[in-house]
């Protein structure tokens, strides 16, 4: 996993368009957007996926999540939004690195596909 576009962007290597980013998480507009608003986080920390996480995730996890709804309120998306994870590639994961997306400003339906 050490050579994923995420790492490089964490790294700075690759640029992005950042809308955030901490110690722990850093989160940037989808290059290829699927909504008005699209939005990737991910944690800083190496985790292929969401089968990966370890016990010791879970503070990490805590904050991502807090991190998410800061920028569904920072990002106008007061009328509502959707966080995706995909996990494995059957659950249409493409970057062998967790990441959360977030997805607003237009009327989501369901189901997603």
């Amino acid at each position: 996993m050490a050579g994923t576009i995420f790492k490089k962007i964490i790294n700075k290597e690759t640029p992005a368009k950042i809308v955030y980013e901490d110690d722990q998480c850093l989160a940037f507009h989808d290059v290829a957007p699927q909504a008005p608003t699209h939005v990737l986080v991910i944690p800083k920390k190496e985790i292929e996926s969401l089968d990966d996480l370890a016990d010791e995730d879970e503070a990490l996890m805590g904050h991502i999540w807090m991190v998410i709804r800061n920028l569904g309120r920072e990002l106008g998306l007061g009328d509502g939004y959707r966080v995706v994870v995909n996990c494995g590639r059957d659950g249409g994961q493409s970057v062998d690195h967790l990441h959360f997306h977030v997805l607003g400003g237009r009327s989501l339906k369901w189901p997603p596909g």
